[in-house]
């Protein structure tokens, strides 16, 4: 509206300068000017009028319009804030029954929970008077009672396990067993070697009683030579027709018999003799020995082993273990670990040549301090061994874990060897001792009532207590005591372990 009015004020003053300027240029038409002037301002004056009146109509209805807008958004806000107030009064009554309902509970709760105290009080009451009456009926107080639960729980314990022992053991023993046997089975046919026990001491046969004297020679002399030259003793006694050579050395006590044997056959026994056929001997006897550390060597198929060791290992062929020949065992386990390699697929020359050698020491534990085991393993490694030959050697009694399958297939192939019908033999000393031994270790146990070693030692029968020792306990039992026996004694072979539960009802019939 303010523009309007601008806009007639302007042009009103055009129009009066207007007149102005005409006057002063003509004012001879001021007259005829005047009246259109007149004229003019008054068409000026009605159309700023009408021109008025429509920009204020205009503003009026702009004003109308902002005006009914403003009312419609009013009444929407004012619509929507009654609407969340409604909601938030409904929330509220909401939160007001939640409130009075909660309230509620905690109520209830509280009383539940004194209830619960009061019921909980009266079964400690009950609880304690059930208990009083149990014992009293039972005869038991709560230790006695819990004790009993406890031996109850450690019986079911022993069960389980003994349950659970009995299926390994029966899953493995059936897998195992059946492979063991074919391949056990398969090696021993496939070689079957004699076995002959040999003697300790060396008995050599004389054409004549005569000969001792002459052995004997003038005031001995003959008999102190041949003993500081060989180192053996010479026993002469009533035998007739025969002497005995003893030593510690097998070696030394063949180079005696056969320097003996020489002396025989030549008829000169004098000191200068004596000499001269020890000298001989021992050359052939070392020759004796070397040949047959090479005839081991090719009977096994073994080759490339350092002449000092296949030396060495000629020299087993005079050593005996139990009575049986160290050199033929020493063959024999090394076919059945090579038979046995060669049916599991293993290194078949490591097992040979492991086997061959592994009781290597004994040739010279007479020699050296130290156990045979020990002895073989450096000696072997000295001549530059494989590691997995050494550990066949150092392995085969269990005194180290074996690193291979060949290590374990000598530690059986041992085994087999030396547990074979007529392989060793012991004297009766150390036979009825470790026989005694078996049997004490048995006793030791709780629960057992008698022990017996039969089978020459090969089994060990026990009879237990059967108010003791449970069916269940019994596997623990024969186990603990076979593990006992492992690391207590040293045999040949293998120990079986029977454990025997007997019980026995007995009634009288009248």
């Amino acid at each position: 509206m303010l523009y309007i009015v601008i806009f007639i004020a302007a042009l009103a003053i055009g129009v009066v300068l207007g007149i102005l300027y005409r006057k002063k240029i003509s004012e001879s038409k001021i007259g005829s000017a005047e009246s259109l002037a007149s004229n003019i301002l008054e068409d000026a004056y009605k159309s700023a009028e009408n021109t008025k009146k429509e920009a204020i109509l205009e503003a009026k209805e702009e004003i109308h319009k902002l005006r009914t807008e403003q009312e419609n958004e009013t009444k929407e806000i004012r619509s929507e804030l009654k609407r969340q107030e409604k909601r938030l009064i409904q929330r509220e009554e909401s939160l007001d029954k939640k409130s009075d309902a909660l309230d509620r509970k905690d109520s209830q709760l509280e009383k539940g929970l004194k209830k619960l105290s009061d019921r909980e009080k009266e079964y400690d009451i009950l609880f304690e008077k059930q208990e009083i009456e149990l014992q009293r009926v039972a005869g038991l107080t709560a230790e006695e009672a819990k004790e009993e639960i406890i031996e109850k729980v450690k019986d079911s314990t022993i069960h389980e396990t003994a349950l659970f022992i009995r299926e390994q053991e029966a899953k493995a023993r059936e897998e195992s067993e059946r492979n063991a046997r074919e391949i056990l089975t398969r090696a021993i046919q496939r070689y079957a070697a004699e076995h002959v026990q040999e003697s300790t001491v060396t008995v050599v046969s004389l054409p004549n009683e005569e000969m001792k004297g002459r052995i004997i020679g003038r005031e001995g002399r003959n008999i102190r030579s041949f003993e500081t030259l060989t180192g053996i003793d010479i026993i002469i006694d009533d035998t007739p027709e025969a002497v005995v050579l003893s030593g510690f050395d097998p070696v030394r006590r063949e180079i005696a018999r056969v320097a003996l044997e020489k002396l025989i056959l030549d008829g000169r026994i004098h000191p200068t003799r004596i000499e001269e056929m020890v000298f001989k001997a021992q050359s052939e006897v070392e020759q004796e020995i070397k040949r047959a550390g090479e005839e081991a060597c090719d009977e096994v198929g073994i080759f490339g082993i350092h002449p000092e060791i296949v030396k060495v290992l000629g020299k087993l062929k005079y050593r005996t273990s139990y009575g049986q020949n160290v050199l033929k065992h020493s063959i024999d386990v090394a076919i059945l670990a090579g038979i046995m390699a060669s049916d599991i697929g293993a290194d078949v020359k490591v097992a040979k040549r492991g086997g061959l050698l592994h009781d290597l020491g004994k040739a010279i534990d007479h020699e050296i301090e130290g156990p045979h085991v020990e002895l073989g393993y450096n000696l072997a490694k000295r001549y530059k061994e494989s590691p997995a030959v050494l550990n066949c050697i150092e392995a085969h009694h269990g005194d180290v874990e074996p690193t291979s399958i060949e290590a374990i297939l000598v530690q059986t192939a041992d085994t087999i060897s030396a547990a074979r019908p007529g392989a060793r033999r012991e004297s009766l000393e150390n036979y009825i001792k470790r026989l005694e031994n078996l049997e004490e270790i048995a006793n030791s146990f709780e629960g057992i009532e008698k022990s017996f070693a039969i089978q020459a030692g090969r089994e060990l029968r026990i009879m237990v207590k059967p108010e003791t020792i449970s069916e269940d306990q019994m596997l623990i039992t024969a186990k603990e005591i076979a593990k006992k026996i492992e690391e207590q004694l040293e045999y040949p072979g293998s120990i079986k372990v029977n454990v025997i539960r007997e019980t026995r009802v007995s009634e009288l019939a009248k």
